[in-house]
């Protein structure tokens, strides 16, 4: 983790299930050369990193469970088909974050194919093995779930052998075992290929939390101290994003060692807000959180998400309204942090698990023939009958991709919100929990930010304080625009307001 402030961060992020996103040769799957034939529209969306799912060979259509470390899935590409990704990406000042699974591995990768060969292989210290009695002594047959894994038997039968190996997440993903220095090795080469060989700019980081498993959970942070020295060998300016699933009290000590870290409580939160249209005291959360954070890591990074691959998507979870799909976008886009955005959330994708069902093809056009929708799957949830494609939307001034690119553009020009670390963030209370106000104050220009969160128009009543913040930036509100003139919101809307340039500072 790099301490230096003048290190490029990259203000606005977009994850890609690859498989889903877009198809370049016609056979129904997304690909790396899919995706550098997007690159210009994800330009101009204002993206300025990709966080890739995992593109290593694997047997499962996720790739979650990793062959080979050193290759590319072939339903995807080749490795000049990722240097050419990179080069271009990099042409348009976007960074390629890779999903790193070190977790675990598939079954099938050649460690843990000679590993379950008997205790005496070489490679078996790199997996855990125990007898059922030594099971049954520890106490660990059975766990209980968790938001990231459903799994409560854990211990998977190796045929004719007298051990089971350890798998969190499934008998198909057997957990790696970091006691082993030869272990830490392998993941020291494969850290430098991707970092120096390859090029890339950083990673995301899978099942950050169960490096180690429950019984041995507290050198799970020592494990991210050695990793996070070998990142800063290998790349100083490399970046990394961890998957901690939990809450923020069991998040925050990862900080010391990672740049960022993905705010699921905040994810949230913001769904049942805008479920319930009434705030849940949002600003007083993150504050306490911001606190939290920089006990471990003063330049922090909140990496906040409306969802991701594991999630109900946004638009579902507001029940495909449009009006809710935009604010929820809204106060994402408007908060402090490192916004990531999920493939196709621009668009209003919905989907509900079981997991395939929240990683549909993203729609480009209308037409699925002779095109670069992929249709590895059959939609259930996002199709042409329930979410309009790019190419209808792209051309509409009121769609949810056009809002999302007003807001993207206006994150990245407005000094105050494009601020990431020490997070610029002060609570505004209105009297009314059906709106949620705050202040994000900078030097240069200053911005109040209200959203009226429910189905009725509001009244707004400033406090004295904010009373001169009447010069409008931002409105969903059609009634508002230049100066504020009428104090009433409309529903669902956000209006975003300055003092006028001759009042300012």
């Amino acid at each position: 983790m790099s301490a230096d402030q003048s290190r490029y961060i990259p203000r606005i992020c977009y994850e890609i299930f690859v498989r889903s996103f877009c198809d370049s040769n016609g056979d129904g799957i997304g690909d790396l050369n899919g995706i550098t034939s997007r690159l210009d529209y994800l330009a101009d969306l204002g993206i300025e990193a990709l966080w890739l799912t995992p593109i290593h060979p694997s047997p499962t259509y996720h790739k979650y469970d990793v062959i080979d470390y050193y290759a590319i899935e072939p339903e995807f590409g080749t490795m000049d088909d990722f240097r050419r990704l990179l080069a271009e990406a990099h042409a348009r000042n976007i960074h390629i974050f890779l999903d790193l699974i070190i977790n675990h591995t598939s079954t099938l990768h050649p460690w843990f194919t000679e590993a379950r060969k008997g205790s005496e292989n070489a490679y078996r210290p790199f997996y855990w093995w125990m007898s059922p009695a030594q099971i049954e002594a520890l106490g660990i047959s059975e766990r209980e779930t968790s938001d990231d894994s459903q799994v409560v038997y854990p211990w998977h039968e190796n045929p004719q052998d007298t051990e089971k190996y350890y798998g969190l997440f499934f008998k198909g993903m057997p957990d790696l075992n970091y006691h082993s220095e030869q272990l830490r090795g392998e993941i020291e080469k494969i850290v430098r290929f991707w970092l120096t060989e390859i090029g890339v700019d950083g990673f995301r980081l899978d099942a950050a939390r169960h490096i180690y498993p429950e019984w041995e959970k507290e050198q799970t942070l020592d494990f991210w101290k050695f990793f996070s020295g070998v990142v800063q060998k290998a790349k100083p300016d490399a970046f990394t994003v961890a998957e901690v699933w939990a809450e923020n009290e069991e998040v925050a000590p990862y900080y010391k060692y990672l740049d960022a870290t993905f705010h699921f409580d905040l994810s949230f939160m913001l769904q049942r807000i805008v479920i319930q249209e009434r705030d849940e005291l949002l600003i007083e959360q993150l504050l306490e959180s911001y606190a939290l954070f920089a006990r471990y890591n003063p330049l922090f990074i909140d990496a906040i998400m409306l969802t991701n691959h594991d999630q109900d998507r946004i638009g579902s979870v507001v029940g495909n309204n449009k009006n809710k799909i935009k604010l929820a976008a809204s106060i994402l886009l408007t908060l402090p942090g490192q916004p990531y955005i999920y493939y196709g959330e621009e668009i209003g994708m919905l989907g509900t698990k079981p997991d395939p069902y929240i990683r549909e093809p993203f729609l480009w056009t209308e037409c699925n023939e002779n095109n670069e929708n992929t249709t590895w799957i059959n939609a259930t949830f996002t199709t042409t009958r329930t979410v309009s494609p790019l190419s209808v939307q792209s051309a509409d001034p009121e769609s949810v991709f056009s809002h999302y690119r007003k807001l993207i553009r206006l994150r990245k020009t407005e000094p105050a919100l494009a601020q990431i670390l020490a997070p610029n963030l002060h609570r505004v209370c209105l009297h009314d929990d059906q709106l949620l106000a705050y202040f994000r104050p900078h030097v240069d220009k200053s911005l109040l930010i209200i959203h009226n969160l429910c189905s009725s128009p509001k009244k707004l009543v400033l406090p004295n304080d904010k009373a001169d913040f009447l010069n409008v930036v931002f409105s969903t509100d059609p009634v508002h625009s230049g100066k504020l003139s009428t104090m009433q919101l409309a529903p669902f809307s956000s209006l975003i307001l300055s003092l006028f340039p001759k009042l300012q500072g």
